[in-house]
């Protein structure tokens, strides 16, 4: 038995598959050579279960790896220091400009300036090229709960064409900012971007940052509480540069882009969220990837300021009696509460036997919650399992399965 969440991340996909907008970007050697059809979309829960579909091939981070770089800089030199030397508001501008407060500052660090200045506190003033970016490497892949490696063949092409990074980092070495030489500060900042990364790592990445810096599924504390919850904030507001408050407006997901044509999203407590599709569109952000993160909020009900986003444990308990296993839902049913009840189904049926749902402690179901629980009874039903359904109060309206038959009712348990 499977569960159905990646049926329901392949829709995603087809729904977005056909769009050809955008190309790749091409004022980096090595990315202009990357194949424009690749796809990829992947999920994981704060609880740490993986899901993906698609294109699973590594692709470097970029400028998402801007908020992780930022949240080490918080555990490392505390929240005071940091903003010392790059603030927090979003700039309006593109990623590339020279955004700086009134003192110098970079406005924030999810642009470029304020990525190098951020990138020149770790390890401390004074560390050594190998040794930040080993540091760097060294975290993300904890991150990822995997051992990653920097592509080298990105790396020098970028650093080829870094021209205008190389004048953002003089800049800002004019105003005190970066103390280190600014030749070095954009060295090891493109090095950070040049990491490889599959979806599933980034998919666990964000899931770090929505557990509060808990990576899902190694369970290492990976970010500090207050870190993870800053650098949150800070996709949420600036993550999308010149587009952030369309791009919350529309898809309500804190989210971070970057070059390659990787997008991240987190939702707090809940979900990772990554895609990768590497066309482009003008501001820097994946086409393909912007409109399956716009399609996963509307179909899935992922916007973070949705009045219905708030998550108790669906399960409230699982009882065998009488030869048959009755499994009692409870609280409102979205997208993450279905697939925590979709895992639960997976874990403790057995098969065969016969399977009653008791859903009277429900409050409701949104569509994507009702549709998986419903998918997940009918592979439980394949399998061999005789399943009914308990509601007295008729949370469920439609008890069509998707392939046509319909579900049984009992009365009473």
């Amino acid at each position: 038995m499977c569960s159905p969440i990646p049926h329901y991340l392949t829709r995603i996909l087809d729904a977005v598959k056909d769009e050809d907008e955008g190309d790749v970007a091409d004022y980096i050697p090595a990315l202009a050579e990357t194949d424009p059809a690749r796809l990829g979309l992947a999920v994981c829960t704060t609880t740490g279960r993986c899901y993906a579909v698609g294109d699973s091939d590594p692709f470097s981070l970029q400028s998402i790896s801007k908020p992780f770089t930022y949240a080490l800089a918080l555990d490392e030199w505390g929240f005071d220091a940091v903003s010392a030397a790059v603030g927090v508001e979003p700039s309006g501008d593109a990623f590339n400009e020279l955004s700086l407060e009134e003192d110098g500052r970079p406005m924030n660090p999810m642009i470029n300036a304020g990525a190098i200045a951020i990138n020149q506190l770790i390890n401390g003033a004074g560390s050594s090229v190998e040794e930040r970016i080993d540091k760097i490497v060294t975290f993300f892949s904890r991150l990822a709960g995997r051992a990653l490696r920097v592509n080298k063949d990105i790396a020098g092409s970028e650093l080829d064409t870094a021209d205008r990074n190389f004048a953002l980092a003089h800049m800002l070495h004019s105003f005190g900012i970066v103390e280190d030489d600014p030749h070095d500060a954009v060295v090891t900042y493109v090095h950070q971007c040049a990491v490889e990364v599959t979806v599933v790592d980034l998919a666990v990445m964000a899931a770090t940052l929505a557990s509060g810096g808990i990576q899902p599924v190694t369970g290492e504390r990976v970010i500090g509480r207050d870190a993870a919850r800053i650098a949150l904030s800070v996709m949420a507001t600036a993550g999308m540069y010149d587009f952030a408050g369309r791009w919350m407006t529309q898809v309500g997901i804190p989210a971070k882009s970057g070059v390659s044509g990787g997008l991240i999203g987190t939702l707090p407590g809940r979900l990772g969220i990554a895609s990768f599709s590497p066309r482009l569109d003008p501001t820097g952000t994946s086409v393909r990837g912007r409109k399956a993160f716009a399609t996963m909020s509307k179909q899935f009900d992922l916007h973070l300021l949705t009045g219905t986003n708030y998550r108790v444990p669906g399960v409230r308990s699982i009882v065998e009696r009488d030869g048959q296993t009755i499994i009692t839902l409870q609280g409102w049913v979205n997208f993450t509460v279905a697939e925590e009840i979709s895992s639960t189904l997976l874990r403790y049926t057995p098969t065969p036997s016969r399977v009653v749902l008791d859903v009277s402690r429900v409050t409701g179901f949104n569509t994507i919650g009702r549709q998986v629980v419903k998918e997940q009874l009918r592979r439980i039903r394949e399998e061999g399992a005789t399943v009914s359904l308990y509601d007295p109060e008729d949370r469920i309206t439609d008890m069509e399965y998707s392939d046509g038959t319909h579900m049984d009712e009992v009365d009473e348990l």
